[in-house]
């Protein structure tokens, strides 16, 4: 079993950044897609941003595109997202995900898709 470790959620006013890291264990995670996916209350789950194995393939919600953005360190297992102009729509719990069984350029764009999930870090954007 992968464990998948998030940081860096907190509380923040609307225009600022956040910096949310995801750190794996195993040494195979430079063949796991990543991705994170974020709910709110009331809401389905939403992809917001997934990365493939090396990075050469690279998604965005449209809610997020420009404002978002996704990185990757295989040397240090780990996955980040840079989110920067939050407003209080991206109030939501981030999650962490894993798939094992992706291609090298390939991300998977339903949460069903995915092998592995952290324990989400709360962002919380105040108006």
């Amino acid at each position: 079993q992968v464990q998948l470790v998030e940081s860096g959620g907190g509380l923040v006013q609307a225009g600022a950044s956040l910096r949310l890291s995801c750190v794996a264990s195993g040494r195979t995670f430079s063949d796991y897609a990543m991705a994170w996916f974020r709910q709110a209350p009331g809401k389905e789950r939403e992809l917001v941003a997934a990365i493939s194995t090396t990075g050469g393939g690279i998604y965005y919600g449209d809610s997020v595109k420009g404002r978002f953005t996704i990185s990757r360190d295989n040397a240090e297992n780990t996955v980040h997202l840079q989110m920067n102009s939050l407003n209080v729509e991206d109030t939501a719990v981030y999650y962490c995900a894993a798939d094992r069984r992706a291609t090298r350029f390939g991300v998977g764009l339903a949460y069903g898709e995915y092998d592995y999930w952290g324990q989400g870090t709360q962002v919380t954007v105040s108006s």
